[in-house]
């Protein structure tokens, strides 16, 4: 009877899964924050826009009685939340799309 579970641990499987940089691997330490520091800002961006529509939204529909302000908010929302969940995907799609090639 063979156990795979007996030679390796969880971290092994893990690390499997967990996207490694696939092209950008040979990237150094500073250029690797630096793209991590872009993405962040990306994502706040993206996470303000979002606020943003929210807020125009609430406001076109209640007070001002505005539905064209109303429905603009929600394509803001949507976009807001569409760019954070690309962009916090990044890495692993690279990965993904940088694996299939090699």
């Amino acid at each position: 009877m063979f156990l795979a579970a007996a030679k390796d641990d969880i971290t092994t499987i893990i690390g499997g899964i967990a996207p490694n940089w696939g092209p950008f691997g040979t990237l150094g330490k500073e250029a690797r924050i630096m793209v991590e520091v872009v993405m962040a800002v990306a994502i706040l961006l993206c996470l303000g826009i979002a606020i943003w529509g929210a807020a125009k939204q609430r406001i076109g529909a209640t007070a001002l009685r505005d539905t064209f302000s109303a429905e603009q908010g929600k394509g803001l929302i949507v976009a807001g939340l569409t760019g954070v969940f690309i962009i916090g995907s990044l890495g692993t799609l690279f990965t993904i799309v940088y694996g299939m090639a090699v």
